[in-house]
């Protein structure tokens, strides 16, 4: 099999020269991926940091605008995958303006079923309708200890599985967020306008603080919101694909969104020489129906997780046959007569039932028909089979673009 590159290009002023993921792959050079960043955003950030750095000299009062969020990553989402564009976003790109969607994986341990059906799947449909960019996170994967050599081949793969599980590059963007250095640029500049309150308040920078202690945490954990919300604003996301645990994170981009504007937008940035009236928009949260938060198959209660000590807990894309069947025969369940969901009683239930419901495409109501009178003995085959059969042909398409 011969080697061709797989060309991740960042094609921005911003870079100074194309980037290569090198990978052995059957693919013809007119299969090449190129993921094009718009010129548009980098003269946009240079007119954002112009502006910032004219009206850091001027005196405002910063407490004025203060953050609210402080809710739990529990609450309700304000948007979701269901949602469809208006009519205009419907007609031909010439006579419309789609809705923009930025969304990313980090390239930290494998890419598991969670992984998948919460974002990378999604992805699929929503780059049908709208405009997206999807990157590989790399700058968000060294907020906590990693080995180099395992981030580059991670960073490889992921882009891989990207491309295996449908995401089209004629159809979306797809890039390294590490090759475009104005999401670090802006993370600074919006790090000058975030209240180092509102940063403490964040849920999973206690939870992971409290577990490394803090000799052992890095500042970068502290700001990874900010960076998060450069990530969003710098390509003015219109809507943002997030799971549960993100939701705060979210919150705080928008709380920026508007502190920025209200402190350097409108006529203080006209009077500095730009073009007066919002700096940024401000994003709103996109969360799937289903599949948002598949659960441990070791708890029913615990979102599936790269960090998690136990292999057991996630199935990773990359499992063999032998692995997926061994997990599935292993998970955790219970002994209730028949299966069902949406029990609070059954977390385990729901969470396996959920997951075949959305790799077999089948609704919730077949799903209940065809199962609620099973025992465990005989979903649990049911379920590795067509966990084995969907992920054969992402897994072939993997091993294709990696080199062996």
């Amino acid at each position: 099999m011969g080697r061709s590159p797989l060309l991740i290009l960042c094609n921005t002023t911003s870079i100074s020269s194309s980037r290569f993921l090198p990978f052995s792959s059957s693919l013809s050079s007119s299969s090449m991926l190129r993921g094009r960043i718009s010129n548009s955003y980098l003269k946009k950030l240079r007119s954002i940091r112009g502006g910032l750095r004219a009206a850091s000299a001027t005196t405002t009062n910063l407490n004025v605008f203060r953050c609210n969020c402080t809710s739990s990553s529990s609450s309700p989402a304000t948007a979701s995958v269901s949602e469809t564009p208006s009519s205009s976003n419907t007609s031909s790109p010439s006579s419309s303006i789609k809705k923009r969607i930025v969304s990313g994986v980090q390239p930290t341990g494998s890419v598991h079923l969670g992984n998948y059906l919460g974002a990378i799947k999604n992805w699929v449909s929503l780059q049908n309708t709208y405009e997206t960019l999807f990157f590989i996170v790399d700058l968000h994967a060294i907020t906590l200890p990693y080995d180099a050599q395992q981030l580059a081949k991670a960073t490889r793969t992921t882009a891989a599985i990207y491309l295996a599980c449908g995401v089209d590059t004629s159809k979306a963007s797809v890039f390294v967020q590490s090759h475009v250095r104005a999401h670090a640029e802006l993370m600074w500049l919006l790090s000058s306008a975030t209240p180092i309150g509102w940063l403490n308040k964040m849920i999973q920078f206690k939870e992971k603080s409290r577990k490394a202690g803090d000799e052992n945490v890095g500042a970068a954990l502290l700001t990874y919101p900010v960076l998060m919300a450069s990530d969003i604003l710098l390509y003015q996301s219109d809507l943002v694909p997030v799971g549960e645990d993100q939701k705060q994170h979210l919150e705080l981009t928008r709380e920026l969104a508007e502190r920025v504007n209200y402190l350097y937008g409108g006529r203080k940035w006209k009077k500095l020489g730009g073009r007066g009236g919002a700096i940024f928009k401000v994003p709103e949260p996109l969360i799937p129906p289903a599949g948002a938060r598949v659960m441990s198959l070791t708890d029913g209660l615990s979102k599936m997780s790269k960090s998690a000590p136990s292999e057991q807990s996630r199935i990773n894309l990359l499992d063999p046959k032998d692995v997926i069947v061994n997990k599935i025969k292993r998970c955790k369940t219970d002994s209730f007569p028949g299966l069902e969901f949406d029990n609070p009683e059954r977390p385990e239930c729901n969470n396996l039932l959920s997951v075949y419901q959305i790799i077999t495409g089948k609704t919730k109501e077949d799903v209940t028909q065809e199962c609620r009178d099973m025992n465990w003995g005989t979903f649990k085959p049911l379920l590795t089979d067509a966990l084995i059969h969907h992920l054969h042909p992402i897994q072939v398409s993997i091993t294709k673009m990696l080199p062996l």
